[in-house]
Protein backbone atom coordinates (compact mmCIF):
# COMPACT_ATOMS: atom_id res chain seq x y z
CA UNK A 1 0.00 0.00 0.00
CA UNK A 2 3.15 2.26 0.40
CA UNK A 3 3.85 1.82 -3.07
CA UNK A 4 0.67 2.17 -4.31
CA UNK A 5 0.57 5.83 -2.34
CA UNK A 6 3.83 6.99 -3.50
CA UNK A 7 2.97 5.97 -7.29
CA UNK A 8 -0.34 8.25 -6.97
CA UNK A 9 1.54 10.87 -5.62
CA UNK A 10 4.38 11.12 -7.97
CA UNK A 11 1.54 10.26 -11.20
CA UNK A 12 -0.12 13.65 -10.11
CA UNK A 13 3.15 15.42 -9.50
CA UNK A 14 4.38 14.24 -12.87
CA UNK A 15 0.96 13.80 -14.54
CA UNK A 16 1.08 15.84 -17.78
CA UNK A 17 -1.85 14.52 -20.16
CA UNK A 18 -2.92 12.54 -17.54
CA UNK A 19 -5.33 14.18 -14.88
CA UNK A 20 -5.37 14.04 -11.14
CA UNK A 21 -8.58 13.09 -11.17
CA UNK A 22 -7.99 9.87 -13.81
CA UNK A 23 -4.80 8.99 -11.64
CA UNK A 24 -6.85 9.05 -8.30
CA UNK A 25 -9.37 6.86 -9.90
CA UNK A 26 -7.07 4.57 -10.95
CA UNK A 27 -5.17 4.31 -7.56
CA UNK A 28 -8.74 3.61 -5.45
CA UNK A 29 -9.28 0.74 -8.17
CA UNK A 30 -5.85 -0.66 -7.89
CA UNK A 31 -6.68 -0.55 -4.15
CA UNK A 32 -9.48 -2.04 -4.28
CA UNK A 33 -8.41 -5.25 -5.95
CA UNK A 34 -5.50 -5.33 -3.22
CA UNK A 35 -7.31 -4.81 0.10
CA UNK A 36 -9.55 -7.63 -1.09
CA UNK A 37 -7.21 -10.48 -1.95
CA UNK A 38 -7.22 -13.83 -0.12
CA UNK A 39 -4.70 -16.63 -0.22
CA UNK A 40 -5.52 -19.00 -2.57
CA UNK A 41 -4.19 -21.83 -0.66
CA UNK A 42 -6.65 -20.61 2.09
CA UNK A 43 -9.73 -20.26 -0.29
CA UNK A 44 -9.39 -24.04 -1.30
CA UNK A 45 -8.91 -25.02 2.55
CA UNK A 46 -11.75 -23.35 3.21
CA UNK A 47 -14.76 -25.73 3.48
CA UNK A 48 -17.49 -22.61 2.71
CA UNK A 49 -15.77 -21.72 -0.48
CA UNK A 50 -18.19 -23.03 -3.37
CA UNK A 51 -16.89 -26.60 -5.44
CA UNK A 52 -16.74 -24.49 -8.63
CA UNK A 53 -14.85 -21.76 -7.69
CA UNK A 54 -12.35 -24.14 -5.47
CA UNK A 55 -11.73 -26.61 -9.14
CA UNK A 56 -10.84 -23.01 -11.34
CA UNK A 57 -7.88 -22.12 -8.47
CA UNK A 58 -6.84 -25.73 -8.12
CA UNK A 59 -6.80 -25.20 -12.00
CA UNK A 60 -5.31 -22.04 -11.53
CA UNK A 61 -2.43 -23.06 -9.69
CA UNK A 62 -1.53 -25.72 -12.14
CA UNK A 63 -1.58 -23.24 -15.05
CA UNK A 64 0.90 -20.79 -13.10
CA UNK A 65 3.51 -23.74 -12.15
CA UNK A 66 3.52 -24.48 -15.63
CA UNK A 67 3.84 -20.79 -16.45
CA UNK A 68 6.73 -20.36 -14.18
CA UNK A 69 8.66 -24.07 -14.80
CA UNK A 70 7.81 -24.74 -18.94
CA UNK A 71 7.32 -21.10 -20.46
CA UNK A 72 9.79 -19.37 -18.21
CA UNK A 73 7.47 -16.16 -16.83
CA UNK A 74 8.15 -14.86 -13.72
CA UNK A 75 7.73 -16.87 -10.65
CA UNK A 76 6.77 -14.14 -8.02
CA UNK A 77 3.71 -13.86 -6.02
CA UNK A 78 1.24 -12.95 -8.66
CA UNK A 79 -1.87 -15.16 -9.23
CA UNK A 80 -1.40 -16.89 -5.53
CA UNK A 81 -4.40 -14.68 -4.20
CA UNK A 82 -7.72 -13.92 -5.59
CA UNK A 83 -10.14 -10.80 -5.61
CA UNK A 84 -13.52 -11.31 -6.14
CA UNK A 85 -14.89 -7.56 -6.93
CA UNK A 86 -18.15 -8.42 -7.45
CA UNK A 87 -18.65 -7.33 -10.85
CA UNK A 88 -18.32 -8.57 -14.23
CA UNK A 89 -15.30 -6.97 -15.28
CA UNK A 90 -12.04 -5.70 -13.82
CA UNK A 91 -12.66 -2.29 -15.28
CA UNK A 92 -13.61 -0.76 -18.18
CA UNK A 93 -11.27 0.38 -21.22
CA UNK A 94 -12.34 2.80 -24.22
CA UNK A 95 -10.36 3.67 -27.35
CA UNK A 96 -11.05 6.69 -30.02
CA UNK A 97 -9.72 7.67 -32.79
CA UNK A 98 -10.43 10.44 -35.50
CA UNK A 99 -13.60 9.75 -37.76
CA UNK A 100 -10.91 8.73 -41.49
CA UNK A 101 -8.01 7.26 -39.19
CA UNK A 102 -7.17 3.92 -37.66
CA UNK A 103 -4.69 5.56 -35.63
CA UNK A 104 -5.79 5.57 -31.66
CA UNK A 105 -5.94 8.38 -29.58
CA UNK A 106 -2.62 8.18 -27.00
CA UNK A 107 -2.98 9.01 -22.95
CA UNK A 108 0.22 9.29 -21.82
CA UNK A 109 0.72 8.52 -18.30
CA UNK A 110 4.27 9.31 -15.96
CA UNK A 111 5.18 5.68 -15.18
CA UNK A 112 3.46 3.35 -17.91
CA UNK A 113 3.84 5.48 -20.73
CA UNK A 114 1.68 6.33 -23.92
CA UNK A 115 -1.11 3.46 -24.64
CA UNK A 116 -3.69 3.72 -26.63
CA UNK A 117 -6.91 3.22 -24.44
CA UNK A 118 -7.75 4.14 -21.24
CA UNK A 119 -8.64 2.20 -18.25
CA UNK A 120 -11.24 3.02 -15.37
CA UNK A 121 -12.54 0.98 -12.68
CA UNK A 122 -16.33 2.26 -12.87
CA UNK A 123 -18.39 2.08 -15.63
CA UNK A 124 -19.91 5.55 -15.48
CA UNK A 125 -16.33 6.78 -15.65
CA UNK A 126 -15.43 5.35 -18.95
CA UNK A 127 -19.05 5.89 -20.07
CA UNK A 128 -18.02 10.05 -19.52
CA UNK A 129 -14.59 9.69 -21.23
CA UNK A 130 -16.30 8.24 -24.13
CA UNK A 131 -19.11 10.50 -24.61
CA UNK A 132 -16.10 13.62 -24.30
CA UNK A 133 -14.37 11.68 -27.06
CA UNK A 134 -17.71 11.25 -29.24
CA UNK A 135 -18.86 14.81 -28.54
CA UNK A 136 -15.35 15.67 -30.65
CA UNK A 137 -15.94 14.08 -33.48
CA UNK A 138 -14.41 10.61 -32.78
CA UNK A 139 -15.01 6.96 -33.07
CA UNK A 140 -15.28 4.92 -30.08
CA UNK A 141 -15.33 1.72 -28.18
CA UNK A 142 -16.06 0.46 -25.15
CA UNK A 143 -15.25 -2.92 -23.63
CA UNK A 144 -15.35 -4.78 -20.62
CA UNK A 145 -11.58 -5.71 -19.58
CA UNK A 146 -11.33 -9.16 -17.46
CA UNK A 147 -7.86 -8.68 -16.24
CA UNK A 148 -4.43 -6.56 -16.85
CA UNK A 149 -1.32 -6.48 -15.51
CA UNK A 150 0.50 -4.42 -13.54
CA UNK A 151 4.21 -4.86 -14.74
CA UNK A 152 5.33 -6.27 -11.65
CA UNK A 153 4.73 -3.18 -9.68
CA UNK A 154 1.79 -5.18 -7.72
CA UNK A 155 1.44 -8.94 -7.06
CA UNK A 156 -1.65 -9.14 -9.31
CA UNK A 157 -4.35 -11.51 -7.98
CA UNK A 158 -6.91 -13.70 -10.12
CA UNK A 159 -10.05 -12.19 -10.26
CA UNK A 160 -13.70 -13.02 -9.80
CA UNK A 161 -14.27 -11.40 -13.93
CA UNK A 162 -11.93 -14.47 -15.29
CA UNK A 163 -12.62 -17.43 -13.37
CA UNK A 164 -16.08 -17.49 -14.54
CA UNK A 165 -14.38 -18.08 -17.68
CA UNK A 166 -13.50 -21.71 -18.98
CA UNK A 167 -9.97 -23.44 -18.43
CA UNK A 168 -8.93 -22.69 -21.54
CA UNK A 169 -9.31 -19.00 -21.48
CA UNK A 170 -8.17 -18.80 -17.56
CA UNK A 171 -5.05 -20.55 -18.69
CA UNK A 172 -4.33 -18.57 -21.90
CA UNK A 173 -5.41 -15.13 -19.60
CA UNK A 174 -2.68 -16.00 -17.40
CA UNK A 175 0.04 -16.84 -20.35
CA UNK A 176 -1.14 -13.51 -21.55
CA UNK A 177 -1.01 -11.35 -18.06
CA UNK A 178 2.40 -13.02 -17.02
CA UNK A 179 4.02 -12.27 -20.21
CA UNK A 180 3.60 -8.41 -19.90
CA UNK A 181 5.38 -8.99 -16.81
CA UNK A 182 8.62 -10.38 -18.85
CA UNK A 183 8.63 -7.66 -21.41
CA UNK A 184 7.38 -4.21 -21.28
CA UNK A 185 8.27 -1.20 -23.97
CA UNK A 186 7.42 1.83 -22.97
CA UNK A 187 4.64 3.82 -25.86
CA UNK A 188 4.71 0.78 -27.70
CA UNK A 189 1.08 -0.83 -26.85
CA UNK A 190 1.20 -2.51 -30.19
CA UNK A 191 4.39 -4.22 -29.27
CA UNK A 192 3.40 -5.57 -25.97
CA UNK A 193 0.34 -6.55 -26.84
CA UNK A 194 1.21 -8.51 -30.01
CA UNK A 195 4.18 -10.19 -27.52
CA UNK A 196 2.21 -11.36 -24.64
CA UNK A 197 -0.17 -12.29 -27.49
CA UNK A 198 2.07 -14.44 -29.01
CA UNK A 199 3.47 -16.16 -25.51
CA UNK A 200 -0.01 -16.90 -25.11
CA UNK A 201 -0.85 -18.96 -28.15
CA UNK A 202 2.50 -20.88 -28.05
CA UNK A 203 2.51 -21.36 -23.99
CA UNK A 204 -1.50 -22.79 -24.59
CA UNK A 205 -0.02 -24.81 -27.41
CA UNK A 206 2.52 -26.31 -25.10
CA UNK A 207 -0.34 -26.97 -22.15
CA UNK A 208 -2.32 -28.91 -24.37
CA UNK A 209 0.41 -31.35 -25.37
CA UNK A 210 1.60 -31.60 -22.33
CA UNK A 211 -2.37 -31.97 -21.41
CA UNK A 212 -3.06 -34.58 -23.87
CA UNK A 213 -6.27 -34.28 -23.95
CA UNK A 214 -7.75 -35.06 -27.68
CA UNK A 215 -11.33 -33.66 -26.38
CA UNK A 216 -9.84 -30.15 -25.02
CA UNK A 217 -7.47 -30.04 -28.25
CA UNK A 218 -10.65 -30.55 -30.71
CA UNK A 219 -12.55 -28.40 -29.21
CA UNK A 220 -9.66 -25.26 -28.74
CA UNK A 221 -9.17 -26.24 -32.38
CA UNK A 222 -12.79 -25.53 -33.45
CA UNK A 223 -13.29 -22.47 -31.00
CA UNK A 224 -9.56 -21.22 -33.22
CA UNK A 225 -11.58 -22.00 -36.75
CA UNK A 226 -14.27 -19.62 -35.98
CA UNK A 227 -12.14 -16.65 -34.36
CA UNK A 228 -10.06 -17.10 -37.54
CA UNK A 229 -12.53 -16.63 -40.22
CA UNK A 230 -13.60 -13.74 -37.71
CA UNK A 231 -10.47 -12.32 -37.47
CA UNK A 232 -10.24 -12.72 -41.46
CA UNK A 233 -13.18 -10.45 -41.66
CA UNK A 234 -12.54 -7.80 -39.59
CA UNK A 235 -9.07 -7.58 -41.10
CA UNK A 236 -10.14 -7.53 -44.62
CA UNK A 237 -12.61 -4.31 -43.53
CA UNK A 238 -9.71 -2.73 -41.95
CA UNK A 239 -7.59 -3.12 -45.03
CA UNK A 240 -10.51 -1.77 -46.98
CA UNK A 241 -10.74 1.13 -44.55
CA UNK A 242 -7.02 2.07 -44.85
CA UNK A 243 -7.21 2.30 -48.36
CA UNK A 244 -10.13 4.56 -48.58
CA UNK A 245 -8.31 6.98 -45.95
CA UNK A 246 -5.46 7.08 -47.54
CA UNK A 247 -7.34 8.10 -50.65
CA UNK A 248 -7.24 11.62 -52.17
CA UNK A 249 -11.26 11.45 -52.54
CA UNK A 250 -12.86 14.15 -50.33
CA UNK A 251 -13.75 13.61 -46.80
CA UNK A 252 -17.45 13.98 -47.59
CA UNK A 253 -16.79 10.98 -50.08
CA UNK A 254 -14.59 9.09 -47.74
CA UNK A 255 -17.20 9.05 -44.62
CA UNK A 256 -19.97 7.79 -47.41
CA UNK A 257 -17.70 4.93 -48.63
CA UNK A 258 -16.73 4.48 -44.45
CA UNK A 259 -20.64 3.59 -44.38
CA UNK A 260 -21.00 1.54 -47.13
CA UNK A 261 -17.74 -1.16 -45.82
CA UNK A 262 -19.25 -0.83 -42.29
CA UNK A 263 -22.55 -2.39 -43.75
CA UNK A 264 -20.78 -4.30 -46.45
CA UNK A 265 -18.70 -6.07 -42.83
CA UNK A 266 -22.35 -6.63 -41.46
CA UNK A 267 -23.61 -8.33 -44.17
CA UNK A 268 -20.44 -10.51 -44.42
CA UNK A 269 -20.49 -11.16 -40.97
CA UNK A 270 -24.26 -12.83 -41.41
CA UNK A 271 -23.41 -14.81 -43.73
CA UNK A 272 -20.84 -16.34 -41.54
CA UNK A 273 -22.79 -16.09 -38.61
CA UNK A 274 -24.95 -18.88 -40.92
CA UNK A 275 -22.16 -20.68 -42.11
CA UNK A 276 -21.80 -21.65 -38.34
CA UNK A 277 -25.46 -22.87 -37.80
CA UNK A 278 -26.29 -18.88 -36.41
CA UNK A 279 -22.99 -19.03 -33.03
CA UNK A 280 -23.81 -15.74 -31.79
CA UNK A 281 -20.22 -15.02 -30.31
CA UNK A 282 -19.64 -12.20 -32.32
CA UNK A 283 -22.89 -10.48 -32.30
CA UNK A 284 -21.82 -7.40 -30.29
CA UNK A 285 -19.05 -6.06 -32.98
CA UNK A 286 -21.69 -5.43 -34.91
CA UNK A 287 -24.53 -3.58 -32.45
CA UNK A 288 -23.74 -1.09 -33.31
CA UNK A 289 -21.52 -1.68 -36.85
CA UNK A 290 -18.03 -1.66 -35.96
CA UNK A 291 -15.90 1.64 -36.27
CA UNK A 292 -12.53 2.65 -36.40
CA UNK A 293 -11.88 2.00 -32.90
CA UNK A 294 -13.03 -1.10 -32.55
CA UNK A 295 -10.85 -2.38 -35.91
CA UNK A 296 -7.53 -0.42 -33.82
CA UNK A 297 -8.32 -2.10 -31.15
CA UNK A 298 -7.64 -5.49 -32.30
CA UNK A 299 -4.39 -3.96 -34.10
CA UNK A 300 -3.05 -3.67 -30.96
CA UNK A 301 -3.67 -6.54 -29.58
CA UNK A 302 -2.99 -8.37 -33.15
CA UNK A 303 -1.28 -7.01 -35.87
CA UNK A 304 2.39 -7.86 -34.74
CA UNK A 305 1.42 -11.54 -33.62
CA UNK A 306 2.58 -13.44 -37.15
CA UNK A 307 5.94 -11.76 -36.60
CA UNK A 308 6.53 -12.74 -32.86
CA UNK A 309 5.79 -16.21 -33.51
CA UNK A 310 7.83 -16.63 -36.17
CA UNK A 311 10.73 -14.82 -33.84
CA UNK A 312 9.91 -17.67 -31.19
CA UNK A 313 9.69 -20.54 -33.67
CA UNK A 314 13.56 -19.01 -35.18
CA UNK A 315 14.60 -19.19 -31.45
CA UNK A 316 13.73 -22.43 -30.46
CA UNK A 317 13.09 -22.02 -26.54
CA UNK A 318 11.31 -19.34 -24.70
CA UNK A 319 14.57 -18.25 -23.16
CA UNK A 320 15.67 -17.64 -26.20
CA UNK A 321 13.19 -16.00 -27.38
CA UNK A 322 12.72 -13.54 -25.04
CA UNK A 323 16.38 -12.68 -24.72
CA UNK A 324 15.82 -12.30 -28.55
CA UNK A 325 12.45 -9.66 -27.94
CA UNK A 326 14.58 -7.89 -25.08
CA UNK A 327 17.34 -7.06 -27.97
CA UNK A 328 14.36 -6.01 -30.21
CA UNK A 329 13.27 -3.54 -26.88
CA UNK A 330 16.12 -2.15 -26.65
CA UNK A 331 15.91 -0.75 -30.65
CA UNK A 332 14.14 2.07 -31.24
CA UNK A 333 10.31 2.43 -32.27
CA UNK A 334 11.33 2.72 -36.44
CA UNK A 335 14.24 -0.22 -35.95
CA UNK A 336 11.42 -2.34 -33.84
CA UNK A 337 9.04 -1.86 -36.40
CA UNK A 338 11.19 -2.33 -39.37
CA UNK A 339 12.76 -5.46 -37.84
CA UNK A 340 9.08 -7.22 -36.89
CA UNK A 341 7.85 -6.12 -40.32
CA UNK A 342 10.86 -8.64 -41.68
CA UNK A 343 9.59 -11.23 -39.49
CA UNK A 344 5.87 -10.99 -40.70
CA UNK A 345 7.02 -10.86 -44.53
CA UNK A 346 8.63 -14.27 -43.86
CA UNK A 347 5.63 -15.77 -42.38
CA UNK A 348 3.70 -14.61 -45.20
CA UNK A 349 6.10 -15.30 -47.90
CA UNK A 350 6.93 -18.81 -46.84
CA UNK A 351 10.65 -17.99 -46.38
CA UNK A 352 10.39 -19.10 -42.52
CA UNK A 353 13.06 -21.49 -42.35
CA UNK A 354 10.93 -23.80 -39.91
CA UNK A 355 8.38 -24.22 -41.62
CA UNK A 356 6.22 -24.21 -39.14
CA UNK A 357 3.68 -21.03 -39.42
CA UNK A 358 0.28 -22.27 -41.03
CA UNK A 359 -2.47 -19.77 -42.04
CA UNK A 360 -3.89 -20.51 -39.49
CA UNK A 361 -0.99 -19.28 -37.06
CA UNK A 362 -0.81 -16.14 -38.50
CA UNK A 363 -4.31 -14.11 -38.64
CA UNK A 364 -5.01 -11.62 -36.43
CA UNK A 365 -6.90 -12.79 -32.99
CA UNK A 366 -9.32 -11.27 -31.16
CA UNK A 367 -9.03 -10.93 -27.61
CA UNK A 368 -9.09 -13.59 -24.84
CA UNK A 369 -13.02 -14.09 -24.08
CA UNK A 370 -14.58 -17.29 -25.12
CA UNK A 371 -15.64 -17.55 -28.71
CA UNK A 372 -16.62 -13.66 -29.05
CA UNK A 373 -17.78 -10.48 -26.75
CA UNK A 374 -17.04 -7.27 -26.95
CA UNK A 375 -14.11 -7.65 -24.57
CA UNK A 376 -10.69 -6.99 -25.80
CA UNK A 377 -7.96 -8.58 -23.63
CA UNK A 378 -8.21 -12.43 -25.58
Amino acid sequence: MARLALIMLLSAWLSGCASVAYVGQAARGQAEVLNKARPIAELIADPTTPEPLRSKLRFAQRVRAFAIAELGLPDNASYTRYTDLGRPHALWSVVSTPPLSLSPVQSCFPLAGCLSYRGYYQQADARDYAAQRRALGEDVYEYGIPAYSTLGWFEDPLLNTTVRYDEATLARLIFHELAHQRVYVRDDSAFNEAFATAVELEGYEHWLASEAQPEATAAYRRSEQRRQDFRALILAGRTALAELYASAQPDADKLAAKQRIQQGLAEQYAALKARYGGYIGYDSWFDPLPNNAHLASVATYHERVPAFRALYRQSGSFAAFYAAVEALAQKNRAARDEALAALGASVFSGENQQGLISNDQVLPRQPIVPDGSSMTTE
